[in-house]
């Protein structure tokens, strides 16, 4: 029996929520109406518990350029095999619809590093076991801060901004639709930081899909995210 295809929807045109991340000030129900569309894309599936081989392939995950992880066999699908294991852990075992405050209450500083290390070292992480919400929750946030060049790469962050902030809509309208120049513009990032936006958005989408229980709208989210989004 054939397994029914889930539609992908082109990531360019989820460019609005990319830039809300920086304009995180942005009213909230446009970035709503963003994030809505962004739940079409299917989920790319992974594992809770931390990569291995990393010591033999140099020692580092944080820090790291996502070029360089790829060239060392780290990125699967166009995401850090680092990223996933945390991302999946949050999606499966984060209480999405439960926790108040999830990417906003801080883990344990010394825990976080604890964990960052232990994946350094390439050891064997369950986060299941090892570890809370808010901790890994914490350990992704820095990840993405730690990217040497940022997830919206310095070649592409300026004319994209201001092309969002002066251009408007292909049908004339201000809001959502990405329009050419904005297509163009995103699609010059590397191929590995277009898929792990991808990703990132993806995973905030679900998380915003909970906001009522969580409190963590698409404008909190917004705010926590765009300084890592953004460098």
């Amino acid at each position: 029996m054939a397994v029914p295809t889930v539609p992908v929807v082109p990531f360019a045109d989820y460019c609005s929520l990319l830039c809300s991340f920086l304009q995180h000030n942005k009213a909230a129900v446009q970035i709503k109406q963003d994030m809505k569309k962004m739940a079409q894309l299917p989920m790319l599936r992974g594992t809770s518990r931390g990569p291995r081989g990393v010591e033999a392939r140099g020692g580092r995950l944080f820090g790291v350029s996502l070029l360089e992880l790829r060239e060392l066999g780290l990125v699967k699908d166009g995401v850090p095999l680092v990223v996933r294991s945390m991302v999946e852990f949050l999606r499966e075992h984060g209480e999405l619809r439960r926790l108040e405050g999830l990417f906003r209450v801080n883990g344990n500083v010394r825990a976080v590093e604890g964990l960052k290390q232990r994946l350094e070292n390439c050891e064997d992480v369950d986060f299941l076991v090892e570890a809370d919400v808010c901790t890994v929750a914490s350990l992704f946030k820095q990840y993405l801060r730690d990217l040497p060049e940022g997830l919206v790469d310095s070649t592409v962050q300026p004319a994209l901004i201001q092309q969002h902030q002066d251009g408007k809509n292909y049908d004339g309208t201000q809001g959502s639709i990405l329009c050419p120049p904005e297509r163009v513009l995103l699609h010059q990032l590397p191929d590995v930081h277009y898929s792990l936006l991808q990703y990132l958005c993806l995973f905030l989408t679900q998380v915003d899909q909970h906001h009522r229980e969580n409190r963590m709208t698409a404008l909190n989210l917004a705010t926590v995210f765009g300084p890592n989004v953004f460098q």
